[in-house]
């Protein structure tokens, strides 16, 4: 039978879709239904390597997390990365497809990529019961509704039933709900069948008399009012939900002597910052004070410069160099610990050539502090790869593990100059067999580089990073660290138990034609169709 559907659409970017998706997506699964998330077109530096050795958004991937399955490629057919210009690589299906301007992809080729989507969608279909759907912006972008894929347009092809989410946090709460609804047209307004307010931090009795005209202009249940949670271990969709950035931060780091201060670590914001999620694990530890950074003098002060991936490499390394920190990274790593991961590791190298104009054209110098050269290719390496360290210390500290694992996404292939020193052994998901060596670390260990994005997740490496970058300050061990995997796990429960206890979950369920049962029978081991 093919799956019942709900479409999560939001008043704009940013007021808690992806999140609220995955939410319903734990409650589906927890009331043991077969549960899948679709999003036909995001927009999003941060993306996700399937098991299939496929791109697809970050977002899809920690929904597919809180069903409970495996992410496919099918959750997410076309993935849009921002290169620049009003430009974006264009993935579908987990593949470079094109380059295209604005313009282009809007005025002419969405409707060449519809019936992919369209397949997609079915694909799924066949095999849940329940598909849980993500619009983009607001289905209120009239500029763009004409050649609309992801938005009204699909929800009608999966004839879903339509929870608009508006966020109070913002402010114009009220106006941005019934702004959204005024400009759809009657048709699409029908499909709306109710909506909630998201991030309430205030009193509810003062605003329950807003609801209840906002109810009454509508025509349209409220279905609940969720709480803003605070500190949910989950990533965001994309860069609206990096932290402030810091142009002079002097003030931030205080100077310190004490030796159970927080290790200080740098990530240097560039302007096509890719995968910032890569740093959650390490934000969440309570003796790390992580900050993204464009300031030489946060930059001086940090114990660890982490360059982060990069979806434009060289027009990054360029704004480096424009604003100076190439030479302030320079100095800093004299003495103290860098780290490149992906597009970062590319600029620590001697140089980065593209032949084929994937990013720019000819060559230009990296930064000369790992023996290594990058050559830009065609084809995108999309992995989930695992393996072990290869050197036996870090930050010239002896480390007790040597485990990693994360995911690539890159099309750079990295040779060695001189003897190699790699950093890791992996194997890819997709020929587990055969092993390659990853990334660059300097002989005395203070600098390297690594392909892997998500290497921070992993439990024993963060603590074994953190350790020995504590060890090499002379600073007390952390007293203690977290367990990022079982955090995810509860942060998603404890998003679910919100969302759950704030919103009308048997209305909802009732909305696409499935039985909700109380938590009591579902212990019992009773479920209903």
């Amino acid at each position: 039978m093919r799956a019942r559907s709900i479409m999560v659409l939001g008043t704009s970017s940013h007021v808690g879709k992806s999140l609220m998706t995955a939410a319903l997506c734990r409650i589906f699964a927890q009331q043991g239904y077969r549960v899948a998330p679709f999003k036909s077109q995001n927009m999003s530096l941060n993306s996700a390597a399937t098991i299939e050795g496929l791109e697809i958004g970050r977002a899809q991937a920690l929904q597919a997390e809180a069903a409970g399955i495996a992410p496919s490629v099918h959750m997410n057919p076309i993935l849009l990365k921002p290169a620049g210009n009003m430009t974006s690589q264009v993935v579908v299906r987990g593949r470079i497809w094109g380059k295209l301007s604005a313009s282009d992809y809007h005025r002419r080729r969405v409707e060449e990529l519809m019936p992919i989507v369209c397949e997609s969608y079915e694909t799924l279909a066949e095999q849940c019961e329940v598909i849980v759907l993500e619009g983009a912006g607001s289905p209120a972008e009239i500029n763009l509704k004409q050649h609309d894929i992801v938005n009204m347009r699909m929800a009608e092809l999966a004839d879903a039933s339509c929870l608009l989410v508006g966020d109070i946090d913002r402010g114009g709460v009220f106006a941005s709900l019934l702004g959204t609804v005024e400009l759809l047209d009657p048709d699409e307004q029908t499909r709306i069948r109710g909506f909630l307010i998201n991030k309430f931090r205030g009193d509810l009795p003062l605003l329950e008399p807003g609801v209840r005209m906002m109810e009454d202009r509508l025509k349209k249940p409220c279905v609940g009012v969720v709480p803003y949670i605070d500190q949910l271990a989950l990533e965001e969709e994309d860069s609206l939900g990096l932290p402030s950035i810091d142009a002079d931060d002097s003030l931030r780091w205080p100077s310190s002597n004490l030796a159970d201060r927080p290790l200080r670590i740098a990530v240097i914001a560039l302007p096509s910052f890719s995968n910032f999620t890569d740093f959650d694990s390490l934000r969440a530890e309570p003796f790390v004070s992580l900050g993204f950074c464009r300031s030489a003098t946060h930059l001086r002060q940090a114990d660890v410069v982490i360059i982060p991936g990069s979806k434009q490499t060289v027009d990054d390394l360029l704004w480096m160099r424009m604003e100076g920190l190439d030479q302030v990274l320079l100095d800093y790593a004299r003495s103290g610990l860098v780290v490149g991961i992906c597009g970062g590791m590319q600029m620590l190298g001697e140089q980065i050539l593209d032949p084929h104009g994937m990013e720019t054209s000819g060559s230009i110098a990296g930064l000369g502090l790992l023996p290594i050269q990058t050559t830009m290719q065609s084809n995108k390496i999309t992995e989930i790869s695992t393996g072990q360290l290869v050197t036996p210390s870090l930050f010239g500290q002896a480390i007790p593990g040597n485990h990693v694992s994360g995911y690539e996404i890159h099309i750079g292939e990295t040779l060695y100059l001189k003897e190699p020193r790699p950093f890791a052994q992996l194997a890819r998901r997709s020929n587990c067999k055969q092993l390659h060596l990853d990334g660059c670390i300097t002989p005395d260990s203070r600098i390297f580089g690594t392909y892997l994005h998500g290497i921070f997740d992993e439990d024993g490496f963060r603590h074994t990073f953190i350790a020995a970058a504590r060890d090499f300050y002379h600073l007390a061990p952390a007293a203690v660290m977290n367990q990022w995997k079982k955090k995810r796990e509860d942060s998603l429960n404890r998003l679910a138990v919100a969302v759950g206890q704030s919103l009308d979950i048997p209305r909802i369920f009732d909305w696409v034609g499935l039985a909700y049962q109380p938590q009591s029978l579902m212990e019992n081991g009773e479920r209903s169709h």
